[in-house]
């Protein structure tokens, strides 16, 4: 693999903050400096926040890189990776910010460490614009443990927005024994269960309760089968309120998520699920838009590790997942082809010839 410098513009595509989260992944796993302007220049707010510093100084610590421009609001970074260690860290976000999102920059690169790794994380789980811990737990680990990586995850501690204060602890067993295996995830095989859940810590106990209603009426689901559910949950994990609904397949698990807002009712919320997940269903897309954008990085260093290629359907490819796919491309010596097919897109990663 070259040492060639990587050079991203952060406005490409959607603009966000993805681009830098993949870059340094890349930057970790290939030893490539990486350098990034215009970070996050879609956002109104342009530049780094506080989460995507706790991105970027993880990945330091992770690799012993060193970080120019690492301060609040820059829209240039210069990073320089060292060697990848395996160990115990823990990363802490001062704000409600995603630690999930912080723990998916560091994956790839323990992921191919030389030995176990225990990450223990701080700051929000359940955020808007970030994948929940259900979703990670459920949909994105089991696919990673495909991969022939080990990759648990515990919930310690619920955080919502804007208190933050969640905690998550990811125990990565890396593939040492033999190269990462590409797996092609082409169909969701029948289903196997579906149930929704309501978390509300901190408020009423009846919004909850009309999530539910409203979210069995649409779906045919029902508390006495046991698919409406409402975990228990500690009045210090809120105010926030979260609505989700899981479906287990043979192949794949999807987890779809809705956050409640003032501005909305119980069953505004609800609608809103259900309307995500119709739109699954009438896909036969394996992965949905969220999942289809999460996977394409471990998938792409499979393929990298391997020599061989791998593919995947998804319901939608939203132009988050195109700037991913563009991102890895520039990163590593693999290609990303995506194509429609009948009722569903068609995503190919295969190595450079």
């Amino acid at each position: 693999m070259n040492v060639q410098q990587l050079d991203l513009d952060g406005s490409t595509g959607e603009g966000g903050g993805q681009i830098l989260r993949t870059g340094l992944a890349l930057s970790m796993v290939t030893g490539r400096p990486l350098h990034i302007t215009r970070i996050r220049a879609g956002r109104p707010k342009p530049g780094l926040m506080r989460q995507h510093l706790a991105c970027v100084q993880a990945a330091v610590a992770v690799c012993g890189g060193q970080a120019q421009g690492a301060e609040l609001n820059s829209q240039t970074l210069v990073f320089t990776p060292g060697v990848v260690r395996a160990g115990d860290y823990r990363f802490q976000i001062a704000t409600a910010g995603s630690c999930l999102l912080v723990l998916q920059t560091v994956l790839p690169a323990l992921m191919l460490a030389d030995g176990l790794s225990k990450v223990e994380l701080a700051g929000g789980t359940h955020n808007p614009m970030a994948p929940p811990f259900d979703f990670l737990e459920r949909a994105f680990a089991p696919l990673v443990r495909r991969l022939g990586v080990g990759l648990e995850l515990q919930l310690q501690r619920r955080g919502f927005y804007p208190a933050g204060g969640g905690e998550l602890v990811a125990h990565i067993v890396p593939a040492t024994t033999q190269p990462l295996a590409p797996v092609d995830v082409l169909e969701r095989g029948p289903l196997q269960n579906g149930w929704g859940e309501a978390l509300a810590p901190g408020l009423a106990r009846n919004i909850a309760t009309r999530e539910l209603e409203a979210l069995g009426q649409r779906m045919g689901w029902t508390f006495e089968a046991g698919q409406l559910r409402q975990p228990s949950t500690r009045q210090n994990e809120g105010p926030g309120n979260a609505l989700i609904a899981t479906l287990e397949y043979a192949q794949v698990t999807e987890v779809f998520c809705q956050l409640g807002e003032r501005s909305l009712t119980a069953e505004q919320v609800a609608k809103r699920l259900v309307d995500e997940v119709r739109a699954y269903q009438r896909s036969t897309g394996a992965l949905g838009p969220h999942l289809a954008d999460q996977w394409m990085l471990p998938l792409a260093l499979s393929v990298w590790r391997s020599g061989h290629a791998a593919r995947y359907t998804c319901t939608k490819v939203t132009q988050h997942t195109v700037t991913n796919a563009q991102t890895i491309a520039l990163g590593l010596p693999v290609q990303v082809q995506i194509s429609p097919s009948e009722d569903a897109m068609h995503v190919e990663i295969s190595p450079v010839p």
